[in-house]
C-alpha cells in the first residue's frame, strides 16, 4: 500500500511537470472575460427575475 501513495505522489511530480502554466497577461485576460461574463449573465437573470415577477403580480 504505502509504494502505491509513493508511486502516486511520483506520478503527479511527473505530470506536474507537464503542465503549460498561463502567463500573467494569459491570466489577467481570461480573469477580465470571466468577469464580463459573470455581470451578463446577472443582469441577464436579474431582468428575467424582474419579469416572471411582474407577471406573477399580475396573475395575483
Amino acid at each position: 500500500m504505502k509504494e502505491k501513495i509513493i508511486k502516486f505522489f511520483e506520478d503527479v511530480v511527473k505530470e506536474m511537470k507537464k503542465v503549460t502554466w498561463p502567463t500573467k497577461a494569459e491570466l489577467v485576460e481570461s480573469t477580465k472575460i470571466v468577469i464580463v461574463a459573470c455581470l451578463i449573465l446577472a443582469g441577464f437573470t436579474y431582468v428575467i427575475d424582474m419579469l416572471i415577477n411582474q407577471v406573477i403580480k399580475g396573475i395575483f
